[in-house]
């Protein structure tokens, strides 16, 4: 007899369903097999651009591949279609709205807008991590997407240069 593998649902949020089953098959094979799961998050990707979770189902598997270009590649346009379903400017430098109340695509810029500081802090991008996190902070100043995490590991490199 098989063993029962239990599997709990993403709450991606409201989806076309086409596009939520693919990312939900992404996530389930994504520990044993990467390459099968970012191949499964651009099919998704592919069927509606303007949804947000594959961009981050995209950059989170092509990190965890070591893949940073093609990350930074795909959070920057999803940075890009966030800030437009926001109302904001494509130029995060430009962004100066209140911290109050973010949800949606907002937050999901300001999460996407954190991940691509780490992307640059992995790649010895300590100035530009530096000015995305200064938005960050004016934002988001209570870090609920989790930006101090990244401006503690900058402080570490800034502080503790590797030898």
């Amino acid at each position: 007899m098989a063993a029962a593998v239990f599997y709990e649902r993403i709450d991606f949020g409201v989806l076309p369903p086409q596009v939520d089953a693919l990312l939900q098959k992404g996530v389930l094979v994504h520990r044993q097999d990467r390459v099968a799961a970012a191949e499964l998050f651009w099919q998704a990707h592919a069927l509606d651009h303007t949804a947000l979770p594959p961009y981050l189902c995209l950059y989170k598997v092509l990190a965890y591949q070591n893949r940073v270009e093609e990350a930074r590649t795909i959070a920057e346009a999803g940075l890009v279609e966030a800030a437009r379903q926001a109302g904001w400017s494509a130029d995060w430098r430009l962004w100066s709205h209140s911290a109050s109340g973010h949800a949606g695509p907002e937050r999901f810029a300001l999460y996407t807008l954190k991940a691509l500081a780490f992307i640059a802090l992995r790649n010895n991008r300590a100035e530009d991590a530096q000015a995305m996190l200064a938005v960050l902070g004016r934002l988001d100043p209570q870090g609920t997407v989790g930006w101090p995490v990244i401006a503690t590991m900058l402080e570490s490199c800034v502080n503790h240069p590797p030898q």
